[in-house]
């Protein structure tokens, strides 16, 4: 548990790790609801459902991988080598998912259904362990700050490289076939990310290891997990974040088509908010060197719901406008993201010090859980909204109805989940910069709570965060 000072070479190669995640998890934020609405021709009601009904699958493969990660021993550590491994079927299975095999409807509907599901699961493969990893690689606060800061500055390179330059593929591939242009692209940008990965493997090493804590069943792992009070309170944090996020990204195509009128400025307004998200997360561990990373936390957050309302109020046509909020939006989004991964790293350290038990990798996997549970409501949300409306697939013009829903969901469904994320972090978020340096010490000290004297440490928690508002 000793502080070690990690090169710029290990922050670099783990976070291509996330940058090859990115590629496809950001592809598929953005892309695949137009993809399957669009291109392969499946109606948006389903695909909302299909999104969310993948996650039944999730509820039972990312607790087990999550678990078997934990139980993983090898010469190259318990996570890393899923992050080699898995990489090669990971991107295969990209390939497939982005395919279009002529058949009927009904056809159309199981195909993207099977390979949808599949594409999750090799995400579970990949990235429970990817996320476990950093909470293993060191226990230095301030180190994992800045570990996380150049994870999601290279996670958001990654994520802009896939989402930026897919179109430009799907065109210069498909040369007017827009079908074959997807698979093509997917298949450039997926042969990239399992580079990264291997990479990531090569220059990672894992230093904190679970020896002297106590070992039990999966059951009573899952049941110590549960009773984390403040890693259940992250997972809200979580699935607020990825819905905030995934419900602009998912809508921003067609807002930028029928709201801002030239969908041809779609590569220019995301990357202007890809450019953002660069800034934010290069932010987040200076402003965390200031000030406590949870206030950092609920006050970006509140002023995100600030910003996403007035996004509501500004006219049809105001372009300009709007990108100037969408790159402020994406410079604040992305200063939370990595604090909240830090936060989800100190709920595994508070754990181990109130029960004993160090349980990196389904601390993770319910984290991954949440997060997958997120976009799929995300996408669910905006399948239904559209369909309820009346949205026309291709067509040159939406009713007044669609166009109220895609502004909505742009702008006021974002905004009740920052609002919502700022008050869970302000008022139920206990470990705050004095209390988990605290814990921290005394797990370097062998010092780990008992139930009596838990009581009274959660009573100096509360004392310490009402000091640090």
């Amino acid at each position: 548990m000793s502080s070690h000072i990690l090169s710029k070479r290990e922050k670099i190669g783990y976070g291509l790790g996330d940058a090859a995640s990115h590629i496809i998890f950001d592809n598929v934020m953005f892309y695949m609801m137009f993809f399957y609405t669009d291109i392969f021709g499946i109606p948006a009601g389903f695909v909302g459902t299909m999104f969310l009904l993948a996650r039944a699958l999730d509820a039972i493969s990312d607790p087990i991988m999550g678990l078997v990660a934990d139980r993983t021993r090898t010469r190259w550590g318990k996570f890393r080598p899923y992050v080699l491994f898995a990489a090669i079927p990971f991107g295969i299975v990209c390939i497939f998912a982005y395919s279009t095999p002529e058949l009927s409807l009904t056809g159309k509907m199981f195909y993207a259904a099977i390979t949808y599901t599949l594409l999750t699961l090799m995400y579970t493969v990949v990235n429970i362990p990817y996320c476990a990893l950093g909470g293993v690689i060191t226990a230095d606060p301030t180190q994992r700050i800045s570990l996380q800061s150049y994870r999601f500055v290279l996670a958001t390179a990654g994520g802009m490289l896939s989402t930026v330059l897919m179109m430009p593929l799907v065109n210069f591939i498909g040369k007017g076939d827009q079908a074959f242009g997807f698979k093509g692209g997917i298949a450039v940008l997926a042969l990239v990310a399992v580079i990264m990965l291997a990479i990531c493997f090569a220059t990672t090493k894992e230093r904190i290891s679970d020896e002297g804590t106590t070992q039990g069943s999966m059951r009573e792992d899952l049941r110590d997990i549960i009773r984390n009070d403040q890693w259940r309170i992250v997972g809200l944090l979580t699935i607020l974040n990825i819905l905030a996020v995934s419900v602009r990204g998912g809508a921003m195509m067609y807002y930028v088509t029928y709201i801002l009128g030239n969908p041809l400025v779609f590569t220019w307004f995301l990357t202007t908010y890809c450019v953002g998200n660069l800034l934010g997360s290069a932010a987040a561990k200076p402003l965390t060197d200031w000030k406590c990373k949870v206030s950092v936390f609920w006050w970006t957050n509140a002023l995100l719901a600030i910003l996403s309302i007035a996004m509501f109020f500004v006219p049809i046509g105001a372009n300009i406008t709007m990108f100037i909020f969408i790159f402020v939006i994406g410079v604040l989004h992305q200063l939370v993201t990595p604090i909240q991964w830090v936060m989800m790293s100190d709920t595994v350290d508070y754990g181990e010090w109130k029960g004993g038990k160090r349980l990196t990798g389904i601390s993770f996997a319910g984290t991954l859980f949440v997060l997958k549970l997120g976009l799929a409501l995300g996408g669910a949300l905006i399948g239904w909204m559209l369909a309820g409306a009346g949205y026309q697939s291709g067509a040159a013009t939406q009713n007044s109805a669609t166009i109220m829903s895609i502004i909505a969901l742009f702008t006021l469904v974002p905004a009740a989940c920052y609002f919502l994320s700022a008050l869970i972090a302000a008022r139920l978020y206990t470990l705050r910069t004095p209390f988990i340096n605290r814990i921290l010490k005394e797990l370097a000290d062998g010092v780990r709570r008992n139930e009596h004297a838990f009581t009274q440490d959660m009573k100096t928690a509360e004392d310490l965060s009402h000091e640090n508002q």
